[in-house]
């Protein structure tokens, strides 16, 4: 395949792990009672990791797809932390001790998925990744 054709591929992984995340953070938002997204760039986030994990697994990716898809995971945590910068911490406190709840909550479960991660990813590729 055009590697131009592979960089559209690394886009619509983007772009559909972002929607499905703002969904699913929608969602968790309602079931929670809090009238917010709560999480879904940062779900959306995992599911790219985990999308690039399990396409590399399987063979479905060219080194150049891989990398693409590197690139826009890196490229996506500055646009998670300036979304999280527009959120609005004192009415989200407002909520009550829920909205401080998810949020120790959120951070320990990212803390062990990071972790387990690590731990999964295979030790061949870090030796690559250092020369």
């Amino acid at each position: 395949m055009p590697h131009k054709l592979m960089m559209i591929y690394g886009t619509a992984l983007l772009a559909l792990c972002h929607l499905l995340g703002v969904f699913l953070g929608d969602l968790l938002g309602k079931v929670l009672g809090v009238k917010a997204n709560v999480g879904g760039v940062g779900i959306a986030m995992l599911l790219l990791i985990f999308m690039r994990l399990i396409l590399h697994k399987r063979g479905w990716l060219s080194v150049k797809s891989e990398a693409g898809i590197h690139y826009w995971g890196a490229l996506y945590i500055p646009v998670v932390v300036a979304m999280a910068m527009q959120q609005n911490v004192v009415a989200a406190l407002r909520g009550g001790p829920m909205a401080l709840l998810v949020a120790v909550l959120t951070v320990l479960v990212c803390g062990g998925f990071v972790a387990l991660l690590n731990r999964t990813e295979p030790k061949i590729a870090a030796t690559e990744e250092a020369a």
